[in-house]
């Protein structure tokens, strides 16, 4: 707690999210699941990171942290789905704290206690809770939140005080990541010399004739392959045929998905609801309480599209007090309308626009800036292309949507823009640049003001299976599982059965899906933490179905044997000795037509004008990097050897080569070198440190 005194005069959360955020960290499903370390304490090793263990309670605790940032943000409990990320951020963040802290030590990095206060209550309040602190009203921060949220802090339960010192601590270790990357970003550096080759690379051009013969040119049959060639390809290439933990599994699925007896059941129901719903009195009320729709009552406001369902079914000419439905979705619920009303109210139109800040400019720089801003405005009058140029030139958050601001009502803007935008009478491009306090504004309304409201009442029923549906296929799968003590017995149950037994090959130990089945963790982690080869699970429930499922096999992780990768290991060295024939076979040869008709169905032979020094593939060929840079490497009108590449070979001719012309300064693409550099810098300084901290991830056998 060492920043309460400082900040408690100043600055929110609200208690009792946080108060509800303790609770689940606490009580956390993940602390009492079937894996739990506080249940079986002899197998709690999830990992390792810089040869050091973490432990099942180091992770869950990590993983309840960003389980109730994640609470605070959405302001709901996260999915089963949404908790596997939930999972995987707090496996990073573990990564990345071992790996940095050292590195932060040996530069000396801090964060002082002054720095602190001022991300939390100073002028560099941090996103994180200008985000989770938005006045509703307004759509922005609210800094009186935050104040009454600290000032309550020092009466606070240990449990809030203890939270807070958490989120202290998080901030902190953010900083300490920008600052760290912030400092190998500006040590990048790309000399003159660089960035004149750059520019060379980008504008040197050659004309050049392609000869390109494809492996498949030469027939399977004619090019034998010893097993001994593959394995000392194999010794020689173990780098590229690594293989991770992976089984293989067998299984049988009992369908769940609804009979025709559910489907009558629910259009049935739909019908007597979709008959209340035209007279009853409180449509909310009624949508609400039958609606299997979360948003069962919703105003729907101008500029804002009703939903796709009603209107291609019903048009968009929609009475007030009419029911519409019901009607079949997508999904295959059933769905009626009711538009509750529709009313004129605050008009709302839309607009974008093209932003050049000013914002703490003096008035020489902002006189530079309207310059400019002039100047764009010329041209897009001239040219239309508003997307284009707001693309180009915007300087706020909307540049990447061409500059659209969506629909908004007048009071939702600045005065200044607000006013002009609303005096437009047409569609169109303003005439003249808008000044607000935040720079000059070129605007194209886009869509005049609308102003009606529609009250819509959303009344849908899933179409599930029923309890009977739902009985009848678990008993099958657990009679079948019960009597299938092995995987021989498991395949003659499913023969006598006539139940068709699906195969899942080299599945990833860390995998979600198991074919097209998803969320089907739970068989994974089966098969990889308590399945033993030819044993048959018991029952698993999936989203549409009951699952029965045997072990085949399992393979660690490690350099790959040639009996796991050979199919990809012969492709390989085939394709070796096919070009080592196809070379033989254009050997003696002076002319490109002369090698093409050596191969003349396969083979193809085209032009290339515009062929770039700087360019990886061939148009028309593919990735031929050796190729391309062959045919920089010769004189005009010669002929390069044979290449082989990975998607055959290839034999090339220069044309005509035009050397980029020379320029006097090379500035631009020395900054756009280092730029890149920068922006590269941390993700390879990242994983070159996790590289070295040997990280080993164990929780497949947990989660």
């Amino acid at each position: 707690m060492a920043l309460i005194k400082q900040i408690r005069q100043r600055t929110g959360l609200a208690i009792g999210v946080i108060a509800g955020g303790l609770i689940l960290f606490l009580l956390g499903g993940d602390l009492l699941s079937p894996n739990s370390s506080l249940l079986n304490s002899s197998q709690n090793i999830v990992g390792e990171i810089a040869g050091e263990d973490i432990t099942y309670e180091e992770y869950i605790q990590k993983v309840e942290e960003v389980k109730i940032a994640y609470q605070q943000r959405t302001g709901r409990a996260p999915s089963e789905v949404e908790m596997y990320t939930i999972r995987e951020q707090a496996w990073q963040t573990m990564i990345v704290e071992r790996v940095f802290d050292e590195e932060y030590e040996k530069l000396g990095l801090t964060i002082s206690d002054a720095e602190l206060v001022d991300m939390v209550q100073g002028k560099n309040i941090v996103a994180e809770l200008r985000q989770q602190l938005v006045n509703p009203q307004t759509g922005e921060f609210d800094k009186s939140q935050l104040i009454s949220f600290l000032q309550s802090l020092e009466t606070a339960d240990p449990a809030q005080q203890a939270f807070w010192a958490q989120q202290e601590q998080l901030f902190a270790n953010s900083r300490l990541r920008i600052k760290y990357d912030n400092l190998l970003a500006t040590s990048e550096f790309a000399t003159q010399a660089e960035a004149k080759m750059e520019y060379k690379s980008a504008n040197t051009i050659a004309d050049a004739s392609i000869l390109y013969i494809p492996f498949y040119a030469v027939a399977d049959d004619e090019v034998k392959v010893e097993e001994s060639e593959m394995k000392a390809y194999l010794a020689k290439n173990k780098d590229k045929f690594k293989t991770g933990n992976t089984a293989n599994i067998e299984y049988v699925s009992f369908s769940i998905l609804p009979s025709g007896q559910d489907s009558s059941e629910v259009i049935s129901q739909i019908t007597a609801l979709t008959e209340e719903l035209k007279t009853v009195a409180n449509d909310s009320t009624f949508a609400s309480r039958n609606s299997d729709n979360p948003t069962a009552f919703y105003t729907f406001k101008p500029g804002e599209e009703l939903p796709a369902n009603l209107t291609s079914n019903a048009g968009t000419d929609l009475e007030a007090g009419a029911v519409y439905g019901p009607f079949v979705t997508p999904n295959g619920s059933y769905v009626s309308y009711k538009i509750s009303d529709r009313y004129d109210g605050t008009p709302r139109m839309r607009a974008s626009h093209i932003l050049f800040s000013t914002e703490g400019m003096d008035e020489a720089t902002k006189e530079a800036v309207k310059a400019q801003a002039e100047e764009v405005l010329a041209e897009v009058k001239s040219s239309g292309n508003f997307a284009v140029a707001a693309s180009q030139y915007g300087q706020d958050g909307t540049a990447q949507n061409g500059g659209d601001l969506g629909w908004f009502a007048k009071e939702d803007f600045v005065e200044p823009f607000a006013n002009a935008v609303y005096a437009a009478r047409a569609t169109g491009i303003l005439p003249n640049l808008v000044e607000t306090e935040y720079g000059y504004h070129i605007i194209e309304v886009t869509e005049m003001p609308k102003s009606t409201y529609t009250k819509v009442a959303t009344l849908e029923l899933e179409l599930v299976a029923s309890d009977a549906t739902r009985n009848e296929a678990f008993r099958n799968a657990d009679s079948f599982a019960a009597s299938s003590g092995n995987r021989n017995q498991f395949t003659e149950n499913a023969e006598k059965d006539n139940y068709r037994i699906l195969q899942a090959n080299n599945v990833d130990a860390n995998a979600r899906n198991i074919n097209n089945l998803p969320n089907a963790r739970e068989i994974i982690r089966w098969a990889f933490s308590e399945a033993s080869e030819d044993e048959v699970s018991s029952v698993f429930e999936l989203d549409n179905s009951y699952l029965v499922a045997t072990l085949v096999s399992k393979k660690e992780e490690g350099d790959a044997t040639l009996a796991d990768v050979k199919e990809q290991v012969e492709t390989q060295v085939r394709n070796e000795k096919k070009a080592e024939l196809i070379q033989s076979k254009l050997k003696g040869m002076n002319t490109m037509e002369a090698m093409k008709g050596v191969f003349p169905e396969a083979a193809s032979l085209n032009e290339i004008p515009d062929l770039k020094l700087s360019s990886s593939v061939i148009p028309g060929v593919g990735f031929a990097p050796k190729a391309i840079g062959a045919i920089f490497g010769i004189k005009q009108g010669e002929i390069t050897q044979p290449i082989k590449e990975d998607i055959g070979v290839i034999v090339s001719r220069l044309n005509t080569l035009t050397p980029a012309a020379e320029i006097g300064d090379y500035s631009g693409f020395q900054g756009q070198l280092t730029q890149s550099a920068s922006q590269r810098t941390s993700y390879q300084v990242m994983m070159a440190l996790q590289d070295l901290a040997d990280v080993k991830d164990y929780r497949y056998k947990f989660f």
